[in-house]
């Protein structure tokens, strides 16, 4: 019964692995149909050019994780470990464009129906790229350990979503606790999928899915903060 075990969790992995950036590439899609992928059909206005180019990098980032799961579930992890330093030289792009855009954003006075002002707003964008490139970061320091290498990638990819979550129809006006939660459902969906088939969860996903669970109430309560406030308004000059 254990040799049977030991046998099929690398399959449940990448059958797991495979199936969540998938679901992570349908959500992203849901979410920024209306704005971004299908605009023209919404009659959305025009973006900027910054804007176009936050979407290009966090798509493709998206797809690569796609390709990337999918080359380890084929057993072609010699392609996988050469994307991997494309990878990373994306997420570094995305880090400055990403807070380029949210900077620009707050500086334009916006933010999304159901949000704190956009100042305060601008701790919940700047936070995603923090969470995401610290599990990034981390995640490509322990490329040589799959099992923690691919959950911290898998972990960042969620920590992505939040954006795509709020888009989604009635989630965004119901405020933070509601694109908050419904992204902290894929940490979930992590954790039982290891306890179901590892019988354990993996530390991996225990410090990620904290990192990103803990991150949420503390930007709400910096937020409103005189330092939050006027660091906010000395980068939106």
């Amino acid at each position: 019964m254990l040799a049977q075990h030991t046998l099929a969790t690398p399959r449940a992995d990448r059958r797991f692995f495979t199936a969540m950036s998938i679901v992570a590439a349908i959500t992203v899609f849901a979410g920024f149909a209306p704005t971004y992928f299908l605009k023209s059909a919404f009659g959305a206005p025009a973006l900027s050019p910054l804007v176009h180019v936050h979407g290009l990098l966090f798509t493709s980032w998206i797809l690569l994780f796609i390709i990337q799961t999918s080359l380890v579930a084929v057993r072609r992890t010699d392609v996988h470990r050469r994307l991997g330093i494309l990878g990373g030289l994306l997420a570094g792009a995305m880090v400055l464009i990403g807070f380029l855009t949210a900077v620009a954003a707050a500086r334009r006075g916006a933010s999304p129906p159901g949000s704190p002002p956009p100042l305060q707003f601008l701790v919940i964008p700047l936070g995603d790229i923090l969470v995401f490139s610290s599990l990034v970061g981390t995640g490509l320091y322990f490329r040589r350990r799959p099992q923690i290498h691919k959950r911290l990638l898998l972990l960042a990819t969620i920590s992505l979503l939040t954006a795509a979550v709020a888009r989604l129809p009635h989630v965004g006006p119901a405020g933070p606790l509601a694109f908050f939660g419904l992204t902290d459902l894929f940490i979930v969906v992590c954790l039982v999928y290891d306890l179901t088939v590892r019988g354990r969860i993996h530390p991996a996903f225990i410090w990620g899915g904290l990192l990103i669970v803990l991150s949420q109430p503390l930007r709400l309560l910096l937020a409103g903060t005189d330092v939050w406030l006027a660091f906010a308004t000395w980068l939106t000059r």
